[in-house]
């Protein structure tokens, strides 16, 4: 007996035992609830969904218990605490009166330090924009002059004509016919210009439009609430306590509010919404959202459909043509095909809810990343989940249900749970597709290559280019994946054979994220754990899902007892989410005042030190040991894991930064002066002209042109960036201190 053979004796004494009218059915149908015939053996299932499910609850809420200790201990950890976005808090819809620093205590507490004013400024916006474009366009007119000097030079040279050497050598007028021109396309529209005097011109204008408009904004005022004001406070604990109290008695005033902040991460233009406008402006993107979801089921319905190529080919005549194909053909537009095309559809999603956000009023990127993780997962569950589940299941079932309407609630029972077939594939393809576009990255890889082959020219654009390390948008990551865990669970008392290729599924991705983490991505938004938290909260609605497919299907074979179990498994989830949430919630959103309080210095520590703090955990682990005839190499991670009240507290999470992580709790962060007087003033009010940055070539045009910036009080340089032998940019890419717009970070 072959292997086939096997699987084949294996699949026909499953579970539903006599196959009867099943026989006809495909061998991964007959592994699934679908196949039970036999009402009574319906009670294993529901057995089986309160043990699993049960796991599936306590492990998240044992995630989430890990997570808090862990937040706790990173956040109020010393190199963390200190930093100035830790003791710092954004109050958004602002009273004008609060904008004055004399005014700072008096609406904030005396452990207020300073304010950081937010007012609008959509003009300076406007102007600083423009001006950091015309830098860019003068930098590419006077590349355009270097390389034109540097060709003409060469060519003069191949002539035999040795005169020529350097820049200074050309005559008056061919230096001028080296120059770059354009044709202004606003008024004068039509005129010709030297591109590098027009440019140099034109920057003068921004700078004296964006002086004026720097002192007009200094002396507005904030026009009903449409201000912000950020705040920073002695110590963490002070801003937590500012955070969380209610600083007025006005509805609207102060509120919304963040916390631990960080200067590059904030929507400047969106700081300055009048109350009212914000929430127009948060009602409408939530419209808007929402009729992207319901749009996008157009196309995933299609797709659900094609899924179940035999059934439409047997059911529609327009059809019939694709049994005539190959069955390896056949296969690969069931399978491959719907999966490929629902991974596409879904890809961009994320994307246009990103943009909607920002467009419509949201103050941070963290807050915008957070509403995308949330509005993409519902996407996901509705759109890549249901839809596609039912437009397969409905394709399966219309065929059959044609002729004998009355069957139609005993054929949604057989075959709904068939649609699971459709998943199969679309956990692999996703597994290897995009575990292995992780691993190799080729897409950026030929993107930088492109664009700095024939885009880039300048050394600004190439430093860019080089230096913009790929981010991870943790609004798209977790959804895309919770949805694989939900799938999974929703199948997994229906058709178990899910659960395994979702592991399959699942395992290319944990290597290839753990890889581009460590290696080739940098996280640019800090959401502070709070993405996972979210995350894990959804995964319970596979839970949620899965129990009411087995109500329905249970309903369906009208087993009274199975459906009575699972209505009961039901509620009690219910009530187990309310319960975590309501205890969880301000843990995950808050940081606790007492040990905020420790660990600034404002109280009595409740554990002394490092050792007492690992004692606890050892004392524990072996007080267990002692009475169990468990060896301790197994019974310690199971400790580990199923008790998280005590390992994974703040103080145990604590130990382990300490033991297990590359972490100096020394590192206290130092800023200067001016580094605290800018930190979260508006850029546009801050920011100083870039510096003009050229290469320097051969022919010392490079000079010149610094020469003639200088005179016109122009900021230039060319370190760190020249021509070469064939005309092409390069940069120092291996020392950045040569680089003269290279800025070192700041750990705010």
């Amino acid at each position: 007996m072959d292997a086939q053979q096997v699987l084949n004796a294996l699949v026909d004494n499953t579970v539903g035992g006599q196959l009867g009218a099943w026989d006809e059915k495909p061998k991964l149908d007959r592994i699934s609830i679908g196949n039970v015939t036999d009402k009574k053996k319906l009670y294993a299932h529901a057995v089986v969904a309160y043990i699993y499910f049960g796991f599936v609850m306590f492990t998240v809420a044992r995630e989430r218990l890990w997570l808090i200790g862990l937040r706790q201990a990173w956040n109020l950890s010393k190199p963390m605490a200190k930093r100035l976005s830790s003791r710092t808090v954004l109050f958004l819809s602002a009273p004008t009166a609060t904008l004055d620093h004399e005014n700072a205590q008096k609406f904030f507490g005396d452990e207020a330090l300073r304010v950081w004013p937010a007012t609008k400024a959509d003009k300076l916006h406007s102007l600083v924009s423009s001006r950091d474009a015309t830098i860019e366009e003068l930098e590419a007119a006077e590349l355009n002059l270097i390389q034109n000097v540097k060709r003409k030079l060469e060519k003069s040279g191949n002539r035999g004509n040795s005169v020529f050497k350097t820049y200074d050598d050309l005559p008056n007028h061919m230096k001028k016919s080296l120059r770059p021109t354009h044709t202004l396309k606003s008024p004068p529209t039509g005129k010709k210009v030297d591109s590098i005097d027009y440019y140099r011109e034109q920057l003068k204008e921004k700078e004296e439009d964006i002086r004026k408009a720097r002192d007009s904004n200094a002396n507005s005022e904030s026009n009903g609430g449409a201000a912000a004001v950020f705040v920073e406070f002695q110590t963490q604990a002070a801003a937590q306590r500012a955070y969380q109290q209610i600083a007025s008695a006005e509805i609207l005033a102060l509120n919304p509010r963040y916390t631990s902040v960080l200067p590059g991460e904030i929507i400047w233009n969106n700081l300055t919404l009048a109350p009212a406008k914000r929430m127009s402006q948060q009602g409408f993107a939530t419209i808007l959202v929402v009729a992207i979801i319901v749009f996008w089921s157009v196309p995933i319905s299609f797709v659900g459909a094609w899924s179940n190529v035999q059934y439409l080919a047997n059911t529609y005549k327009w059809l019939s043509w694709l049994n005539n194909l190959p069955e390896t053909v056949t296969s690969l537009l069931a399978g491959l095909v719907p999966a490929a095309l629902l991974s596409a559809l879904a890809s961009f999603v994320p994307n246009i809810f990103r943009a909607v956000f920002k467009a419509l009023g949201e103050p941070t990127n963290t807050s915008v990343e957070l509403k995308v993780l949330r509005w993409y997962f519902v996407f996901q569950v509705l759109q890549v989940f249901l839809i596609n589940t039912l437009a397969s299941g409905a394709a399966a079932v219309l065929s059959q249900a044609a002729n004998n309407p009355s069957s139609i609630p005993t054929i949604l029972a057989a075959n709904l749970p068939s649609a699971a077939n459709s998943y199969l594939s679309y956990f692999i393809v996703q597994g290897l597709t995009n575990a292995s576009n992780n691993m190799l990255n080729y897409s950026d890889l030929a993107s930088y290559i492109f664009f700095d082959k024939f885009f880039d020219k300048t050394p600004r654009q190439k430093y860019k280019r080089f230096t913009q390390l790929k981010g991870i948008q943790w609004g798209k990551v977790f959804p895309k994946y919770g949805n694989f865990l939900i799938i999974a669970i929703a199948y997994s008392c229906i058709a178990p054979l899910v659960l395994g290729f979702a592991a399959v599924g699942l395992t290319c991705f944990y290597f290839s994220y753990r890889y581009m983490l460590l290696f080739t991505v940098s996280p640019k938004i800090d959401t502070k754990g709070h993405c996972y938290t979210i995350a894990l909260q959804q995964i319970l609605g596979g839970v949620y899902i899965a129990e009411l497919c087995l109500l329905g299907l249970f309903g369906l074979r009208q087993a009274k007892g199975p459906s009575i179990m699972i209505a009961i498994l039901f509620i009690a989830t219910i009530l187990f989410n309310a319960m975590t949430n309501r205890y969880f919630d301000p843990l995950e959103k808050f940081l606790p005042a007492d040990l905020s309080a420790e660990e600034d210095g404002e109280g009595a520590p409740l554990l002394g030190d490092r050792e007492t703090e690992e004692g606890v955990v050892s004392h524990h682990v072996q007080q267990i040991v002692e009475h169990t005839p468990i060896p301790p190499k197994y019974l310690s991670p199971l400790a580990r894991f199923f008790e998280p009240q005590r390992y994974a507290s703040h103080r145990a999470m604590r130990a382990w930064l300490r033991e297990d992580t590359e972490w100096d709790e020394d590192d206290v962060p130092q800023y200067s002066e001016e580094q605290l007087r800018k930190a979260y003033l508006d850029p546009a009010f801050t920011s100083q002209t870039p510096v003009v940055w050229i290469p320097r070539d051969e022919a010392k045009t490079s000079k010149k042109i610094l020469q003639d910036l200088e005179e016109s009080q122009v900021e230039a340089s060319d370190d760190g960036a020249w021509i070469d032998e064939k005309g092409e940019v390069k940069w120092s890419t291996d020392d950045f201190d040569q680089v003269p717009i290279f800025k070192e970070a700041v750990k705010w």
